[in-house]
């Protein structure tokens, strides 16, 4: 299953959100700037965050976004969903009712095999998603991270925040 980088995208924004103090909200320009991502498109996986209830924004001087729910209330699947969509990701076009030995619609009564395989392995997929959270996905990155970077990390966002709230 191939996804669009703006999954992956929306996924990390979503789990640095997590790790804010409660009501703090991430301009979109440091969200962008600190994975080093074109703003503007961002901004569209975002936007989908927000239609899906996963992210809402802040307006005014001290603005940006925040999660619209608790981390352990997002899932895998409606982030992937809210980015990609709810639709399957395998489509059977039934090809095999094609060519030089197809016969008529009516002698298949169900979906051939392979759709059928594929559809249950989505469907497998899926539940490992729902069963997983963003408050599962953060404690993974606090463990995996290196304390080096986390280090890094709180000082580029103290230094970045307190330089918003001065201009």
């Amino acid at each position: 299953m191939k996804h669009s980088e703006g999954l992956e995208w929306a996924i990390h924004s979503c789990a640095l959100l997590a790790m804010m103090p409660p009501g703090t909200p991430l301009p979109r320009r440091l969200l962008a700037e600190f994975f080093e991502l074109p703003e503007p498109y961002l901004a569209k996986q975002l936007q989908k965050l927000s239609q899906a209830g996963i992210v809402e924004t802040r307006r005014g001087p001290r603005g940006g976004y925040v999660l619209a729910r608790k981390p352990e209330d997002i899932t895998l699947l409606q982030m992937v969903e809210a980015i990609d969509g709810p639709d399957r990701h395998f489509v059977c076009t039934e090809i095999r009712r094609c060519g030089p030995t197809g016969v008529a619609g009516k002698h298949y009564t169900r979906p051939c095999g392979i759709a059928r395989s594929m559809w249950k392995a989505e469907a497998a997929w899926r539940k490992e998603l729902a069963a997983t959270s963003l408050a599962d996905i953060q404690h993974l990155g606090m463990a995996e991270t290196p304390p080096e970077q986390t280090a890094k990390a709180i000082a580029w966002f103290q230094a970045n925040l307190l330089q918003g709230e001065t201009e």
